[in-house]
């Protein structure tokens, strides 16, 4: 995700923003709706309701989190009417983006942005570069497994896929001499690589395994802790 949309995200998340009287931060489901892209209230509702069986499962009481509320809104010519909306803290409006489709940028910006406990631009940046690391090596990893798949059905080994085409075309062209077979493993070498780019996938930008491990942990961890200590609205009068 660039930055330009990053920090785009971010301002139109904060602009929505209130605060109760005690401070805890919290947004109206209505202007959460508007900023994950959802047309529909009534579908909306359909995910704001699972959302609220994950704050259960995570032992949180729901009204801690989600609070109905009634407001008025302008509907044209000075006119008002009343609509019905909830007041979301930032751990329900997790658990709402949670429910979401991670190939929206807003879904996949949210579902970073209310896991950090903070506001500031460089930790949310940093967050979702570690969750898009983790989505890249997880691909590279699914296609590992294809094309070792592959060649173990066909070869009953696992070589590395652009090796095993070289050997069978050294075979096939008869190659001979070791400047005809360098230049075969090259080829074949970037025709891996081309099938990998049409995926997706760029195999300099994955970091190396240990990387990755420690990522995924870092990740897993601030969720863990934001499942733990969440923000409560507290409304009493």
């Amino acid at each position: 995700m660039k930055n330009e949309i990053i920090k785009t995200l971010t301002r139109d998340f904060e602009s929505f923003s209130n605060q109760t009287q005690d401070g805890v931060e919290f947004w109206f489901a209505r202007d959460i709706q508007h900023l994950l892209e959802y047309t529909d209230w009534r579908n909306f509702i359909k995910v704001i309701s699972k959302a609220k069986t994950a704050c259960e499962t995570a032992n949180h009481a729901i009204i801690d989190h989600f609070v109905d509320v009634n407001k008025m809104v302008q509907i044209g010519s000075g006119t008002q009417r009343e609509i019905d909306d909830i007041m979301l803290t930032r751990f329900a409006c997790y658990l709402i983006a949670q429910n979401g489709d991670p190939k929206k940028e807003a879904i996949a910006f949210a579902q970073n942005y209310f896991a950090v406990q903070t506001r500031k631009f460089e930790l949310v940046e940093q967050r979702i570069k570690d969750w898009e690391q983790l989505q890249a090596r997880q691909k590279f990893s699914i296609s590992e497994k294809e094309l070792s798949g592959l060649i173990f059905e066909r070869t009953g080994n696992e070589k590395d896929f652009a090796t095993e085409i070289t050997i069978f075309n050294i075979k096939d062209k008869d190659n001979k001499t070791g400047q005809q077979i360098s230049w075969e493993h090259i080829r074949n070498n970037k025709g891996v690589r081309k099938l990998l780019l049409e995926r997706g996938i760029k195999s300099e930008e994955l970091p190396a395994d240990e990387n990755v491990k420690v990522l995924e942990r870092r990740v897993q961890s601030e969720d863990k802790k934001f499942l733990m200590n969440p923000d409560k609205l507290s409304l009493d009068d």
